[in-house]
């Protein structure tokens, strides 16, 4: 089976807290575009779980997302303690035929647009329908949020609220269909020296969700667009901050509605209404280095 694995943006995304579990309470709207991943799945009579990409640097064994996804849909299946198995495990317990999956990069890597995050959920949708399981939405969403916070969006997609971690998720009115351009820097950014930094930081402002919601509502695109805003670009250290505002900057003078980062970064993305306009930010940032896409929302 051929399955598609859909970048998403966060269109407002803020930090409420540590919790205490020491994960951190957030509330953001998410949304998916058509950057995607080319995922493959195909069983094999090997008894292993193989895992390829065309990127050489991406783990080929259980510490890819995508093969902790299968793990976890097996075992379920097998009504195991969630979140415990490994591949012995799986050879161990389970009728495992092999399973190969192959993933063709197109989201870049580490860039705040969850792209592992995305090959797991695919992951887990096409297990659903070669396997005949039949489970809802929600339930394959949940076995998601055992490999990822951001998983059991990508299982749902579209246009979402999520909360908690990111895996309370309530799904919202689409965002009127745009075009988002999208420019990923040359450099990346640590997650988790972000959310280490975020509690100590004095935030700028905060996005106006609720009002978000509401223009969404309303199908008010422009309304959207003008609440976006990231409170991690906060926390970014002062060079790359500026990197960063560079980029809305131009996106900004190109006709943008609205421009954000999106996740921890570093991409930053402008939405557009005209196409083009947003061909004529996608040449402009062209230059600036990086990685540089024009996709749609889905």
């Amino acid at each position: 089976m051929q399955i598609m694995a859909h970048a998403k943006l966060n269109l407002t995304l803020d930090v409420l807290g540590r919790r205490p579990d020491g994960y951190h309470d957030l509330r953001m709207i998410m949304q998916s575009i058509d950057l995607a991943d080319i995922l493959e799945l195909d069983y094999n009579d090997t008894k292993e779980l193989r895992v390829s990409t065309d990127l050489h640097f991406l783990p080929n064994n259980e510490k890819n997302l995508a093969a902790q996804a299968a793990l976890r849909w097996y075992e379920r299946q097998a009504v195991q303690e969630p979140g415990k198995w490994d591949m012995e495990d799986l050879k161990r317990c389970f009728s495992f035929d092999g399973l190969d999956i192959t993933i063709e990069k197109h989201i870049p890597v580490c860039a705040g647009l969850g792209g592992g995050s995305s090959d797991a959920a695919a992951v887990l949708r096409a297990l659903d329908l070669m396997e005949d399981a039949c489970l809802c939405p929600e339930a394959v969403a949940e076995i998601g949020a055992l490999v990822g916070s951001d998983v059991p969006y990508c299982v749902i997609g579209g246009t979402a609220l999520a909360e908690g971690r990111g895996e309370i998720l309530t799904s919202l009115p689409p965002l009127p269909q745009c075009w988002a351009v999208l420019c990923k820097p040359e450099f990346s950014i640590s997650t988790p020296a972000l959310f280490a930094k975020i509690d100590s930081v004095r935030l700028r402002c905060r996005p106006d969700t609720q009002g978000a919601i509401a223009a969404l509502r309303a199908g008010d695109l422009v309304g959207v667009a003008r609440r976006m805003y990231n409170v991690f670009e906060d926390a970014l250290p002062s060079h790359r901050r500026g990197r960063v505002m560079d980029i809305k900057n131009v996106l900004i003078q190109c006709g943008a509605l609205g421009a954000s980062m999106s996740g921890t970064g570093p991409t930053v993305f402008g939405l557009f209404d005209d196409e083009c306009a947003a061909q004529e930010a996608r040449e402009r940032l062209s230059s600036f280095g990086g990685e540089v896409f024009l996709a749609r929302t889905v």
